[in-house]
Formats: C-alpha cells, sequence, structure tokens
C-alpha cells in the first residue's frame, strides 16, 4: 500500500462558546467551544489552508498529479471546487482536480482513493457544520480541514506512515439527510442506528487487523469519528483497545468537522506518534471504515509545523452568538449604504489566475525589485520583459499603516485595510482578517491567507488577505519530503 509522505491541518481562529447558545435562545448550547469559520471561509479556502501547510512552496508541488477535495458543504454545485484549491497551490495544469462531495463519508473516500492510486496524490477533506438555531448540530459541530500527500508508487520519497490494511461495511441507513438548497440536516433518533454502527464497527476493524495480522491491543492510537455521537462513543467502550491507545478528544473545544473531522484525527495522531506505531481509524457514517496505518523512522523528522493540539488551543475569545449567525447567513444585518459589490468576471480573472490565485508576483531580473501584481516594466529600472515569477504566498511582512473603514461592504464590518511591507521587498494594499481594530498596529507582523472576498451574483470572488501572526516568530516551516530550501526571500 502507498504512503503517507506529507501532511497538515487547518482549524479555523475563531471560537464559539456553546452556552452562549443557550443564553440566547434560552435552549440548546452545552460546555465547551466550537471551531467557527470566519465571515470570509469556506470549505475551498479552509482547504487551500490545510494543504498550504502540508505542502510549503517547492518541489513537492510539482510532485503532485491528483488533487481530490472532499466535502458535504461545497462552496459551488455543477462547478469543481478543487479547481480552485488547484489554482491557489499552483499545480501543473495536467495534475487532475475533482470533488467528492454530497456526504461525510466522502472524507473517507478521499483518503482511500489516495492511498490507492499510482501517482502521488493529495488528498484534502473540509466542512463547515452548522444546523438549526439551537439545534444540536450547530452546538456538536466544528469547522477546518486537513491535507495527505501520499506517495502513490514513488520510491523516492519517504513514507511517514503506510497503510497496512482497511476494511469497509456499506449499508442504507436512514440516519441523516439533507435535500438540495435545505440550510441544515436532520436526523433520526440516535438509539435506532447505534446497535447497527456498533456491530458494522466490530466486524469492520476485525476484518483490517485480520488482514494487516495484528490484534487490537497492537494499537498505539485508536480514533472512532462520525457525526453519531452515542455510536462512537458506544464503539470506543467495546473495542478490545488498550485504554492509552485512545485518541484524545478535542470536540469540547473544536467540534466535529464532518467531512474532516477523520483528517483531523489521523493528522494529530501523527502529530503525536512515534516511529513503528499503529494507528487505527473507524469513520462512523452510512456504514463504517476502518484505516489502518504503521508510522515509520521518517515520521519524526516531518511532522506538520502547527500540530492539531497547538490549533485547538490557539483561538480567539469567543464570539458573540449573534456574530456567529450572521456569518452563517441566518440573521440578516443591514448592509452599508453603499452600491453592491460586482462579482468578478471570468476572462480577466482567467487571465490573472496567477496573481489571483496564487498570488505570484513578478521579480526584476536586472535589479531585483519586486512587483505586486507581475508586472512587464520594471518601475525601479525601467527593463521591459525581464521578470522572473515570484511566489509571494509564504512571504511574511509587516504592516506600513491601515485604516478602519466604517462604511466599505462587508459581512463582518468594520473593514480593517492594511499596506503590507513583505520580508525582501514589495509592498501590497488588502484586508486584515481574524483582528479586531487593536490588533490594526504600524509595525505589526502579518502572514498571507486564502479568503473568499465576497460573493456576488452567486459567484465567489477568492483572493489573499493578511492575517495577524500571533505565535512568537519562527524560521520559515521546513521544506516537504524532497524538496530544496528556498532563498530567504525570494
Amino acid at each position: 500500500m502507498a504512503g503517507i509522505i506529507a501532511y497538515g491541518a487547518y482549524v479555523p481562529y475563531h471560537r464559539l462558546r456553546r452556552a452562549d447558545i443557550a443564553d440566547t435562545l434560552g435552549s440548546g448550547g452545552g460546555k465547551g467551544t466550537r471551531s467557527v469559520a470566519s465571515y470570509d471561509e469556506d470549505t475551498t479556502s479552509m482547504a487551500v489552508e490545510a494543504a498550504r501547510a502540508t505542502l510549503p512552496p517547492g518541489r513537492a508541488r510539482e510532485r503532485v498529479e491528483q488533487l481530490f477535495l472532499a466535502t458535504a458543504t461545497p462552496p459551488y454545485l455543477d462547478k469543481t471546487n478543487a479547481a480552485a484549491v488547484h489554482a491557489a497551490l499552483g499545480l501543473d495544469e495536467q495534475v487532475l482536480a475533482a470533488d467528492m462531495a454530497g456526504a461525510v463519508r466522502s472524507g473517507v473516500a478521499a483518503l482511500l482513493a489516495g492511498a490507492s492510486a499510482a501517482v502521488p496524490t493529495l488528498s484534502v477533506l473540509a466542512d463547515l457544520r452548522t444546523g438549526a438555531p439551537g439545534g444540536a448540530d450547530e452546538s456538536a459541530g466544528g469547522d477546518g480541514a486537513a491535507a495527505f500527500l501520499f506517495a502513490g508508487h514513488r520510491e523516492d520519497m519517504p513514507v511517514l506512515a503506510q497503510l497496512i490494511g482497511h476494511s469497509t461495511v456499506s449499508d442504507e441507513i436512514l440516519e441523516r439527510w439533507r435535500l438540495p438548497g435545505a440550510s441544515s440536516s436532520r436526523v433520526w433518533e440516535e438509539r435506532f442506528s447505534e446497535g447497527i454502527y456498533v456491530s458494522q464497527a466490530a466486524k469492520a476493524l476485525g476484518s483490517a487487523l485480520d488482514g494487516a495480522g495484528i490484534a487490537a491491543s497492537a494499537i498505539d492510537h485508536f480514533a472512532v469519528v462520525g457525526l453519531h455521537a452515542r455510536a462512537c462513543a458506544a464503539v470506543r467502550r467495546s473495542a478490545d483497545v488498550r485504554p492509552e491507545a485512545h485518541a484524545p478528544d478535542y470536540t469540547g473545544v473544536i467540534g466535529n468537522a464532518g467531512t474532516a473531522q477523520p483528517g483531523l484525527q489521523l493528522a494529530d495522531a501523527l502529530d503525536r506518534a512515534q516511529p513503528g506505531e499503529t494507528i487505527a481509524l473507524v469513520v462512523l457514517g452510512d456504514g463504517v471504515s476502518v484505516l489502518l496505518f504503521r508510522t515509520t523512522d521518517a515520521l519524526p523528522a516531518h511532522r506538520a509545523a502547527k500540530p492539531v493540539a497547538d490549533q485547538a488551543a490557539a483561538g480567539a475569545p469567543a464570539m458573540k452568538y449573534a456574530t456567529f449567525l450572521s456569518w452563517r447567513g441566518m440573521l440578516d444585518r443591514e448592509p452599508p449604504r453603499r452600491p453592491d459589490p460586482e462579482p468578478p468576471y471570468a476572462p480577466p480573472a482567467h487571465r490573472r489566475a496567477a496573481w489571483k490565485y496564487a498570488f505570484i508576483g513578478s521579480r526584476c531580473e536586472k535589479c531585483a525589485t519586486r512587483h505586486l501584481p507581475a508586472e512587464r516594466v520594471c518601475r525601479s529600472c525601467g527593463e521591459v520583459d525581464a521578470m522572473a515569477a515570484e511566489p509571494m504566498e509564504h512571504v511574511r511582512g509587516k504592516v506600513a499603516t491601515f485604516t478602519v473603514d466604517r462604511l466599505a461592504f462587508t459581512p463582518s464590518p468594520p473593514m480593517i485595510a492594511v499596506v503590507v511591507d513583505f520580508d525582501g521587498g514589495g509592498r501590497f494594499r488588502c484586508e486584515l482578517t481574524d483582528a479586531t481594530e487593536a490588533e490594526a498596529v504600524i509595525g505589526g507582523r502579518v502572514e498571507m491567507t486564502f479568503r473568499r472576498t465576497v460573493t456576488a451574483n452567486g459567484i465567489h470572488n477568492y483572493f489573499w488577505k493578511a492575517r495577524p501572526v500571533r505565535e512568537a516568530e519562527a524560521p520559515a516551516p521546513a521544506a516537504a519530503v524532497g524538496d530544496e530550501s528556498r532563498e530567504g526571500a525570494r
């Protein structure tokens, strides 16, 4: 079986206290918090962030030959959402980009498709979970994404974890459903399917372990995921697995990320595992799938730069429930007295795709001046057509100046606009996201993030924004397996 050669996860910055739901509605809620995708995030933008964490700019991206995006909440129907992820990563045009969408089980399908592929495949899982106000899906849900690069048949890529066995039981269970156009799912009474899932999990886990030739007691990291909380708990109790092997529970902090939850749990297991350990991932939903991985000696040197546990602990102070409802489109607020925003237009967007999606500028080959966006004529020395492509997504900078605009159109007023001076040269004006007014300070360190700037006439406009660098200043992320380090500020 093919193995994982790189991985990464993304947990949005914002958090909602479940108790605030009950405080507002008088019912629902619960304890802890859940992760919340910002007003300018969706499953495509979160998928890009997880993929960027998996594949820093470099040679590893050049080796990707397939890209699968799994989500139950695609921003587009009848259009490939993975194509935007492909464009943001700057992958070769011959790379297949395809969606696996519609249900949370598409996440495990993307993992198995990547693991069984003959060519290097990037499997990305993303989800934005919500439900009717005050309902269990709303409070128990969470938003996030994870990505995994599988080696295919390439033998020149060190494997971090190898898929040593898997088994699946498929079943048509009327447990959860959502009609096209509906804003939330409907579920049957949980006791109906709990026993079904426990029985199927025992069968699938036993089959996977037998196929791999190992016993349940040999499992070092055991994670059970699914939207059926009672069934997941029952499977954990019934499995003959050592207590210390059970995975940490982050649902009290970030919630259940649905399609992305198997990916987040697998990424967390890889964050914590030592070489030679066995990871068992059990996924419930319209049946049960079990994936068994064994880690290798290469894992410690190539772990993800931002562990899942650190991202879970680094969330923002709790937001207001009314803000959450507004971001989810369930509470309409009056827009500013300005003309409605215009949608992006297809021809210019396609012509400037390298800039719009991959954030690629240019550098003059004569005087080394950076240009954002890319230009043909150097503004410093006047040289014509002597430019080299300059990827900028990974370059950090500092705020040169900013303004707080209370009249500009934004789903989360006010808009904070900043001018960024990038390390190594180049200046760019953009929005500052995931930040309060107090965090907009001259000299503040920022990094770039891929976001949805606006939706107009049914068209999503994606571009790049700045966000504050909150962790201690650190070196640039290590290059992915098989990469060569880039020169400092290129």
